[in-house]
């Protein structure tokens, strides 16, 4: 089954569609990665942050977070990047990776995008065009770099 895409603001999101974002992302960051953090950070509801969500028929499959400038970077940003245990291995995560890019370019055009990466993923984003611009550094105890896609 294809994948539906939607790219909403948090006051457009259901609860379903919020309660499937917000499962998806403990799940995998809090429960699989055993990183015991503050998921719910606040800035899900911020103005002008954007949720990208993934359908596979009723089940959310892949999602990202799209925020502007001044958020958790200087320049627009793209977190949070998931895609659920049941759907990787079939390429959904380079889709997702293309659309998150994609609208993140129609929202905030002309702008350079980053992304706080996990340093073992750096080739993966690498492989979207984003380059790598700091050190290595620790964020919830697992190894992190920044990286940015250019306009």
């Amino acid at each position: 089954m294809p994948i539906q895409w939607l790219c909403l603001p948090f006051s457009k999101l259901t609860t379903d569609q919020l309660y499937d974002l917000l499962k998806l992302r403990v799940d995998v960051f809090v429960v699989e990665q055993n990183c015991p953090y503050h998921e719910i950070d606040g800035r899900d509801r911020m103005e002008g942050v954007y949720h990208l969500l993934g359908y596979d028929g009723k089940e959310l499959a892949a999602c990202a977070r799209l925020l502007p400038q001044g958020v958790n970077f200087d320049n627009a940003s793209i977190g949070r990047v998931i895609t659920s245990p049941d759907h990787r291995g079939g390429g959904i995560g380079h889709t997702l990776m293309k659309q998150a890019s994609a609208h993140a370019q129609k929202l905030w055009p002309s702008q350079p995008i980053d992304l706080g990466a996990q340093q073992h993923l750096e080739a993966y984003y690498a492989s979207h065009g984003f380059e790598t611009y700091s050190d290595m550094y620790l964020e919830d105890g697992i190894p992190h770099v920044d990286m940015r896609l250019k306009p």
